[in-house]
């Protein structure tokens, strides 16, 4: 990999002005960490960190009132600010303005005994030597790239490894392990084998991170490039089983009487990686992760059938609630996730047989507005090694997407939606809200689907009509 050389020129005008302030204050003042590797690897940031050897929060007021800087915000515990300033150039720029320091920590505790330092003392307790990078904006030496671990070397090879020794980087923050994972799987770097050895050694230490922090890392390995880069590693090390037992459970193969099954985990990982390869949705990337999630509990042998999973598609939604409730995952994706793990096996039938109207209307209306969603999900979970069974699997696939667009256009039933609401239903029958109207609805949308009445809404009623009728008598 070329880095980009470093210059003066790569400063945004608005940073070099807390530079002069700096100056005029007698303070070192340095940008640090992921801002100097992401221009390095000329990737946009927005995200900017700057440390000055003295204090912070005192040294940011005075950017605010002189920049008119917005979004002020100190943390007087971490001795931090926070604030927003605007370039000509580059726009809006988020500022965090933290002082040089060293820190401690207890066994138990991961969090820092915080004392002021220098800047060697902060340089080393980063996560990695590619973090560990400092630029001076004072004007004696402005965009001298301050470098003291081999971070620029270890950048340009894709190498990620630990400033210190890294036993001691992690335990001063277990959550550096997944962040390890992260960058592994955003840089496609190569991690350091005595990271890895460190890694396994102290896996478990991660449960004294708050599920928030691990969650936050986790979704960031998911929305990488190649998310299995960062899962495969922390599976090796031990970490995934420490956050996501139910996941790792899918590893391994177990055979009787000479009949195996693939190993479900990394099939899921391909799974995830084909998904990731053609959509940058998070939540479809963790329902690519889950879909297969209750295999583990409903393997069977059968000696006539050999391994079946009855029924891991409605056992894997009771499952995908309980990772997001001990995960303290947002709640509103979670029905979105327990629809395509319940419906991520019903195209496939479809894909083999002769396909009716009814069915492919069955399907949109269960899917509703993540049918699109629904399929891509079923089109990454080919992992078949054979090439020829992919392009028949592919091709079957798109019939049922060539089916789909005629029912669609046919019916209007793209986002199915019945043609009569149950406030119709009471208004036509003269009936107030209760068990009745529920009955009717769903045969009146039933009869829809299966095309016994048209998508029209004269004929809904007429049909709502007649069934009151029968139902009364």
């Amino acid at each position: 990999m070329s880095l980009k050389q470093f210059t003066a020129r790569d400063i945004p005008a608005v940073l070099l002005r807390i530079g002069e302030i700096a100056d005029r204050l007698d303070l070192p003042c340095y940008l640090v960490g992921g801002y100097v590797r992401d221009i390095l690897i000329e990737k946009p940031c927005s995200d900017i960190d700057i440390m000055v050897v003295g204090e912070p929060v005192a040294f940011a007021g005075i950017i605010r009132k002189e920049l008119s800087a917005r979004n002020f915000v100190v943390f007087e515990r971490f001795r931090t600010a926070q604030l927003e300033v605007t370039d000509e150039q580059a726009g809006a720029l988020k500022v965090e303005v933290v002082g040089a320091r060293r820190e401690s920590y207890n066994a138990d505790s991961r969090k820092p005994v915080t004392r002021i330092g220098t800047l060697e003392d902060d340089l080393s307790r980063r996560d990695f030597t590619i973090n560990a990078l400092a630029v001076s904006l004072n004007a004696h030496n402005r965009g001298t790239l301050v470098d003291l671990y081999n971070g620029l070397d270890d950048l340009e090879n894709r190498i990620l490894k630990t400033p210190l020794d890294p036993e001691q980087t992690f335990s001063d923050d277990p959550l550096r392990m997944m962040r390890a994972a992260r960058f592994t799987a955003q840089l496609a770097c190569t991690p350091d084998p005595a990271m890895l050895t460190a890694m396994s050694a102290m896996h478990e230490r991660i449960r004294i991170v708050s599920k928030e922090r691990i969650s936050q890392e986790f979704f960031k390995i998911m929305q990488s490039p190649v998310p299995s880069k960062g899962l495969g590693m922390l599976y090796e090390t031990g970490i995934l089983g420490d956050i996501l037992p139910e996941v790792t459970a899918m590893a391994g193969i177990e055979q009787v009487d000479g009949l195996g099954h693939k190993d479900t985990l990394f099939h899921t990982f391909q799974v995830v990686d084909n998904v990731a390869a053609h959509s940058g949705k998070l939540w479809l990337r963790i329902s690519a992760l889950l879909h297969d999630i209750a295999k583990p509990v409903t393997k069977r042998f059968h000696p006539s059938a050999g391994w079946t999973f009855h029924g891991h598609e409605a056992v894997g939604i009771r499952i995908v609630a309980k990772i997001f409730k001990s995960m303290r995952w947002p709640q509103e994706p979670l029905d979105y996730v327990q629809k395509l793990v319940r419906l991520h096996h019903r195209p496939i039938p479809l894909s083999k047989e002769e396909i009716t109207d009814s069915a492919i209307r069955r399907l949109m209306y269960d899917a509703g507005p993540d049918l699109e969603d629904l399929m891509s999900l079923c089109r990454a979970d080919v992992t078949s090694k054979n090439p020829r069974k992919v392009v028949r699997i592919m091709k079957n696939f798109g019939n049922v997407e060539q089916k789909i667009a005629e029912v669609a256009e046919k019916d209007l039933l793209a986002s199915w939606r019945p043609p009569i609401s149950g406030s119709d239903i009471m208004e036509t029958l003269g009936l107030t809200e209760g068990k009745m109207v529920g009955i009717i609805k769903s045969r009146m949308e039933n009869a829809v689907i299966d095309g016994i009445i048209p998508y029209e809404r004269e004929a809904a009623l007429a049909y709502v009509r007649k069934l009151y009728a029968e139902l009364g008598s």
